[in-house]
């Protein structure tokens, strides 16, 4: 029997309630129950390859918001707080953080009081690192999946966060948890 094919403790959960609430749906189960499973698996799984490269989440999120951002990987502190979804007092924080341990550079152009954070070449060395080694962990737990699966995958996703997004009236990209950054 394929691995697809053997019932497990969802399938048991759902058929419990199949039987003692015959009127009640339970078709969500075996799809939001799975979902939150993996959203905490993968969250600690990411939480220990993080605290192994001796990154924390918040700093991470930080790196990879500039450097997802292009050369000269440089963004005001308004444009980070708004792409990382945390308030301009956490971004204040974890920018003063960064810059202590030499990963950032604060800097304003005159007039102007707009303050500009840049990427050093120390920032930029461990965000690669890093999501190197994020991502390559992350493809290890998701290659027992085939490429064919895995865009199934991801396209039935899609589908379903832009509903539940939708009927939720949340359209915002969040994060699960402490190690949830979006990479």
């Amino acid at each position: 029997m394929s691995a697809a094919s053997e019932k497990d403790a969802v399938d048991e959960i759902e058929a419990a309630w199949r039987r003692e609430r015959p009127g009640t749906s339970t078709a969500s189960i075996g799809i939001v129950t799975r979902v939150w499973q993996l959203a905490k698996l993968f969250g600690e799984d990411r939480r220990r390859v993080l605290a192994d490269s001796d990154v924390d989440p918040a700093t991470l999120d930080l790196l990879s918001v500039l450097r997802r951002s292009s050369p000269p990987y440089s963004l005001t502190t308004r444009e980070l707080a708004k792409l990382t979804l945390v308030t301009a007092g956490a971004i204040s924080q974890r920018v003063a953080r960064a810059e202590r341990d030499g990963l950032v550079e604060r800097h304003s152009e005159p007039p102007s009081r707009t303050v500009y954070v840049t990427l050093t070449p120390a920032g930029h060395a461990l965000v690669e690192q890093t999501v190197d080694r994020v991502l390559e962990r992350e493809f290890g737990l998701v290659s027992g999946l085939s490429d064919e699966q895995r865009d199934q995958l991801a396209s039935l996703l899609r589908v379903l966060l832009g509903e539940v997004q939708s009927r939720c009236g949340d359209h915002s990209v969040s994060q699960v948890g402490d190690a949830g950054t979006v990479l």
